[in-house]
């Protein structure tokens, strides 16, 4: 059970799933530092009273998984000094090309698609875990187009790897329930066609992510050793559990 010195999400008027993902309890009774690493929907919004409430975060790298087209359609978290931002391309199979039948169960079909992530998108996978294991480029924030699916399996890994729970890994991710409602009424209202047909897309359930972690332990022995496989070092590995976690 996480203990919330810090509140965990962070109210803004155009981001609409950002949250710290500090407080777990992780490897040799340490717990995950608060304000280290959080995770969130697209940052191209924000201005005005948001922009100041993000700055005030003293956030130094942003971690963006979009497409370049994505990026291009809808802009990028604003340029500011001290901000570095990386657009690491999260290469995956087009939902929308994948098949949702009926009587596929839903917490299986998304975790199908994270394990593609996995696969597919293993070069900026282990891009983003590398720079979230650099304590110099703290605090980061990861963020996709929703803040769910390729942020939320980017984040359970690095949860993962400092020794927290699946259990808490699921419950974490499936946080970003209460944050879609509140982003599929934005779309919505400018852009509906990116919302209806694809209501299953939008959703969160903890049993996909714990889906997802079992079966890439099942591949790879352990998310350690995937981290491994899609080359992350040793020295990574160590760095990112000394910036993430409480010390010893």
């Amino acid at each position: 059970m996480a203990v919330e010195p810090y509140p965990r999400n962070l109210t803004f008027s155009s981001a609409y799933n950002f949250r710290d993902v500090g407080g777990y309890a992780g490897a040799d009774g340490r717990t995950v530092r608060w304000r280290r690493l959080f995770r969130a929907d697209s940052l191209h919004r924000l201005e005005g009273e948001d922009w100041a409430a993000f700055s005030a975060l003293g956030v130094r790298t942003v971690i963006d998984l979009r497409r370049t087209y994505e990026v291009e359609q809808h802009g990028r978290v604003p340029e500011a000094d001290g901000l570095d931002y990386r657009n690491l391309v999260l290469e995956h199979v087009d939902w929308q090309d994948v098949p949702y039948p009926a009587d596929v169960v839903h917490a299986r079909w998304l975790a199908d698609r994270y394990l593609n992530f996995a696969e597919d998108g293993h070069v900026a996978l282990a891009a983003a875990l590398g720079v979230i294991a650099d304590p110099d480029a703290a605090p980061v924030v990861v963020h996709c187009m929703a803040g769910k699916d390729r942020t939320g399996v980017t984040c359970a890994l690095a949860l993962a790897l400092v020794g927290v729970s699946d259990a808490d890994v699921a419950a974490d991710y499936a946080l970003t329930e209460t944050s879609m409602r509140s982003l599929m009424e934005y779309l919505r209202g400018r852009d509906p066609a990116s919302v209806d047909g694809r209501e299953h897309m939008f959703d969160s359930p903890a049993e996909a992510m714990l889906i997802f972690l079992r079966e890439l332990r099942e591949r790879h022995g352990s998310v350690e050793s995937y981290a491994r496989d899609i080359g992350l070092t040793d020295a990574q590995l160590s760095s990112m559990r000394a910036s993430l976690l409480t010390p010893a």
